[in-house]
This record gives C-alpha cells, structure tokens and sequence, in this order.
C-alpha cells in the first residue's frame, strides 16, 4: 500500500509569487485627505440640518404661542353674553380664520423643513463630486 502523504505537487511557490502583482495602490496620504474632507463635509451637512432643525423648533413654538393666545381671545369672545345667531356665525367665522391660519403655518413649517434638507443633502451632494472626481484622480496615478 502507497503512502498518502508520500504525493509531491510539482509546484515551484517561488515562480507562482513572483508573477503574483499585487493591485496598485493609492497614495495613502491623499486617500487620508479625502476621508478628512469627507468627514468635513459630514459635520458640515449635520450643522446645517441642526440649524434648520432649530429654526423650526423655534417657529413651532411662536406658532404654538401664537395659537394659544389666540384661542383665550377667542373664548373670551365667545363668553360675552349676545344674539345666538351672531354667535353661531362669529365662531363659523373664527373657526375657518383658525383653519386657514392652521393651513398655512404647517405650509411654512413644511418649507424650513425642505430649505433645511435641501442645503444639506447639497452639502453632501457637492462633496460626493468632488470625491468622485479625486477617486478618478487618484486612479489615474496608480495606473502611470
């Protein structure tokens, strides 16, 4: 009976890694200046969603106060003593004034959400361009 271990592959490892390359690679102090930017762009993006994120909060809360003050006036109206008739359409009056008031706050809101967005993701989106302008860059150099 033969030796199974006794088998010898006629394989020279020496020649099979000196045709081995190796893929080029990048100058890694330009790859770190790329992260860098990257990370600059990040943190510059999230300031400006905070920003935004801040003025509605603080627009919410002009609203909320406004709204409130607003409605004491109106139940104070609507206490005084007089003719059901002029009530009934005093608060009809109010309550489509509310509705339309209510309408184009949250429009508003609506809007500073979408400005606060949009110059973030241009952030972003500007900074992706460039990256992928230095990855074309960078790729070029590994070939030469």
């Amino acid at each position: 009976m033969s030796d199974p271990f006794s088998f010898k592959p006629n394989i020279d490892i020496t020649k099979i890694m000196a045709e081995f390359r190796m893929p080029a690679m990048p100058d890694m102090t330009e790859l770190a200046k790329a992260q860098q930017k990257n990370l600059e762009a990040i943190t510059a993006a999230n300031k400006v969603a905070l920003e935004g994120a801040r003025a509605f909060a603080e627009r919410h809360m002009q609203i909320v106060q406004q709204s409130m003050a607003e409605m004491q006036d109106a139940m104070r109206s609507m206490a005084s003593p007089g003719d059901p008739q002029k009530q009934a359409a005093k608060q009809a009056e109010m309550a489509k004034a509310a509705y339309e008031r209510a309408t184009a706050q949250m429009q508003e809101l609506a809007d500073l959400i979408q400005k606060s967005s949009g110059e973030a993701l241009s952030v972003l989106h500007k900074r992706f361009a460039e990256a992928m302008e230095e990855v074309k860059n960078l790729s070029g150099q590994t070939k030469a």
